[in-house]
């Protein structure tokens, strides 16, 4: 019946074309909220599109972008309500967010905690990713709720997603390091919008 309702989600999302970019970083219920832009385990490069509210396939050199490496080790997307100001070095973009767990459908909204982030230079723009496992247990398939015991639970898994982002664009990407839970929660303050 969960998967269900995600479906139902992520295709009313898709469909109405929702502004989520100015959205809040925080659910009602007080925890962090994703917007999945590509499910675990595809190579398709797809973005939401602020302009329209869409998710869509994106387009490089007039083709469909496809990642020529291993396929997304988790639900790759951004955090609503942030922004990374490049006047700080940021971006430009939306604070990355990589879930780890069940795959789920694009324009899924989820709650999750979390775990760490890895720090990256990406053609000399700040470009951390905040890395986190949905609240709903029944789609969390890691036994972590910290930086500390998604090592334990986890063994090699922040080499994976390291050796991954390092290598799965033409772009040059320098890994900087590895911070807890705490640290990344700051990260999605820091680039919040404030009103």
């Amino acid at each position: 019946m969960r998967i269900i309702f995600l479906i139902f989600c992520a295709l009313s999302i898709i469909s109405c074309g929702n502004n989520h970019s100015g959205s809040s970083s925080r659910s009602d219920n007080g925890y962090y909220i994703a917007l999945i832009e590509i499910p675990a385990g595809t190579n398709k490069k797809l973005e939401y599109d602020k302009g329209s509210g869409v998710i869509q396939q994106d387009i490089k050199d007039g083709m469909p972008r496809v990642i020529s490496y291993l396929a997304y080790p988790g639900n790759y997307g951004f955090v609503p309500g942030t922004m990374m100001d490049t006047d700080q070095g940021g971006d430009g973009d939306a604070l990355d967010v990589l879930i780890l767990g069940e795959s789920l459908p694009a324009g899924t909204m989820i709650e999750f905690e979390p775990l760490g982030m890895i720090k990256l230079l990406d053609e000399g723009e700040i470009d951390n990713k905040i890395i986190g496992v949905p609240v709903d247990p029944e789609l969390n398939t890691l036994d972590a709720h910290t930086y500390y015991e998604f090592q334990l639970a986890c063994k090699q898994c922040n080499k994976i997603i390291q050796l991954w982002f390092e290598n799965y664009s033409d772009d040059e990407v320098l890994f900087q390091g590895w911070e807890d839970e705490k640290v990344a929660a700051g990260e999605i303050e820091r680039w919040s919008i404030k009103d």
